[in-house]
């Protein structure tokens, strides 16, 4: 694979609400210098809501020497708001490309599930919950397909009328997305028990389809049987207005579990030929590690991330940093290193 990257988290916004409240460009920088010397990652996904803070953390992986895949991931907007984000982003992005850095902009992520407008449902969890009902997911593909890329047109069209590098967007399958107006292919694409036995042969043959592809994201939570789940992992979580809460159930921590998907699916994607990937992901801020508490108070159980974030002590291996590194942080590394 020619980027071996990972998503970085600068905070996803919904209502004026941030996922990651502490936000230190000095935390920032030492984090993204970690990804870089101890993961071995030659490109990072800069994710999140907030212009500035995309700004800033895309900046700092730039100056890193990092290839930076700029990100602006909207939750619950309209489509005029979209674009509006796009734009703002789109002439970011083009400042940091002129500095000499290498930039690609990805035109939002995952749009239907995440935004109305597209599925059926008022919020995200609902639209999301189509995806156990494939009956559902079936009857909605062609309207769900046609919309997204009657938008996408429109949102390439304003991202290429201020950036000046390449351009593409975080798709799910379902979406269907008519990848021509773009100039690379990204998917995020996890394997769960029901796509197992046909992962393999999707991977070729999206490389099969002319242009680069890219795993935009993929990974695993780190309870036992989440890998199963795929990209449904968190679905273990209670949430409210304010966050995720608690664990539905107890779940035995698998650490070792989440580390051997990871390596599966990056060895599937080099077979496959594919030309970059993103795990999903560094951290999940608000789902924090609580090992000393009830187990349903554990948010980590159900994070992708491959550090484990405390809310109240620094970690042991960084002790500048309030977390730790989970095994898949090792795994990568060493896939990252030796491949």
């Amino acid at each position: 694979m020619r980027a071996k990257g990972i998503s970085y988290d600068t905070g996803f916004v919904r209502n004026g609400s941030y996922s990651r409240s502490r936000f230190d460009p000095k935390e920032v920088e030492r984090e993204l210098r970690i990804i870089r010397d101890d993961l071995h990652c030659n490109a990072v996904r800069i994710m999140g809501g907030d212009p500035d803070r995309i700004e800033l953390a895309a900046g700092l992986a730039a100056d890193l020497g990092l290839e930076v895949w700029y990100s602006p991931y909207p939750l619950e907007l309209a489509t005029d708001e979209l674009l509006a984000l796009f734009a703002d982003c789109a002439e970011r992005a083009e400042r940091l490309r002129r500095r000499g850095a290498e930039v690609v902009f990805v035109t939002g992520a995952e749009l239907s599930l995440m935004n109305p407008g597209f599925l059926p449902g008022d919020t995200t969890d609902e639209r999301i919950a189509l995806l156990s009902r494939p009956e559902l997911v079936r009857e909605h593909l062609g309207p769900v397909s046609g919309r997204v890329n009657t938008f996408l047109d429109q949102a390439v069209a304003t991202v290429r009328e201020h950036f000046g590098g390449r351009v593409t967007y975080a798709a799910v399958p379902l979406e269907r997305v008519d990848w021509t107006p773009f100039d690379l292919v990204s998917l995020d694409l996890y394997r769960s028990a029901e796509t197992a036995d046909r992962f393999a042969d999707g991977v070729h043959d999206l490389a099969a389809q002319g242009k680069p592809v890219a795993i935009t994201e993929f990974g695993s939570a780190c309870y036992r049987g989440a890998g199963d789940r795929g990209a449904l992992g968190l679905d273990i979580v209670e949430y409210d207005a304010e966050g995720p809460v608690r664990l539905k159930a107890a779940y035995e921590r698998d650490e070792a579990g989440q580390a051997a998907y990871l390596r599966e699916l990056l060895e599937a994607f080099a077979v496959g030929g594919i030309d970059a990937t993103f795990v999903f992901t560094f951290a999940l801020y608000d789902h924090v590690h609580r090992p000393d508490a009830d187990p349903r108070d554990d948010l980590d159980l159900a994070s992708y991330g491959i550090v484990k974030v405390y809310e109240d002590r620094p970690g042991t291996t960084y002790p500048d940093l309030p977390w730790d590194p989970k095994a898949a942080f090792t795994t990568l590394a060493t896939y990252h290193h030796t491949h």
